[in-house]
């Protein structure tokens, strides 16, 4: 049945992006501010469609830890599943920071790129972080939050990995208060994993970390403890006794 379920889910998922692709393009012309109301119409989508073919609910504790102004996402990493409901969900316009060749990959890449959000030549070394304080700054700017991974990469459940500084540091140049979040998904759909679980995520969303008086560092220690204490929390089996 799990088979059945993933496979039905993975048709879902294909035989709706190529034709949603080809309407971004259409609506590319908008204004910034519909096309990515439109265009995020996918990723709901894609929730909504893990939830009703897989079984796979969510609940959010501390919505009311979300400010009314310029914020910066800080995030666990553990699947596919939250880079679709964070822009989904989160009441204002996010701006991943990502790569710049996705824009290259066929029918998601074309509808990314329409959205204005943080790509980034790697090529150009550390002038790449530059690139990000600078968008970065005009998207908070535009009253856009910018979304970061600090971990850089999907890391197993229970397992942790090393925080990045970029976060931080684009929090600390730009004067915004970093919103840190914690969330359980790669319980139920893994890294890579064909075949996903059925049952309840849940994302947990911190207090606002200010950056004044902080060092860069001091800032990205208070949003590891936070969202990794956070994970003890939410699945405090994966630790044990530590």
């Amino acid at each position: 049945m799990g088979v059945l379920r993933a496979a039905a889910y993975q048709l879902f998922l294909i035989v709706t992006v190529i034709p949603y692709a080809f309407l971004c393009l259409l609506w590319a012309p908008l204004p910034r501010h519909w096309r990515y109301r439109l265009t995020v119409g996918w990723p709901r989508m894609a929730v909504w469609g893990a939830k009703a073919i897989l079984g796979i609910r969510w609940q959010v504790k501390g919505w009311e830890n979300l400010p009314d102004g310029p914020g910066i996402l800080l995030s666990k990493h553990q699947s596919a599943w939250e880079t679709l409901f964070f822009p989904s969900y989160m009441p204002r316009e996010l701006c991943f920071v990502y790569k710049r060749e996705l824009h290259w990959v066929p029918f998601f890449g074309w509808g990314l790129a329409l959205l204005q959000m943080i790509p980034i030549n790697r090529s150009r070394g550390r002038d790449a972080f530059e690139q990000v304080v600078r968008m970065g700054q005009r998207r908070i700017d535009e009253g856009r939050w910018p979304i970061l991974f600090p971990e850089g990469t999907r890391i197993a459940p229970g397992k942790e990995g090393r925080y990045k500084m970029g976060g931080a540091l684009l929090a600390s140049r730009t004067c915004t208060p970093i919103i840190p979040v914690a969330h359980n998904a790669g319980e139920l759909w893994p890294r890579k994993a064909f075949i996903k679980k059925a049952g309840t995520i849940t994302v947990s969303i911190g207090p606002l970390i200010h950056p004044d008086g902080l060092s860069p560092e001091a800032l990205n220690k208070r949003v590891h403890d936070w969202i990794e204490g956070e994970m003890r929390v939410l699945n405090p089996e994966r630790y044990g006794a530590a």
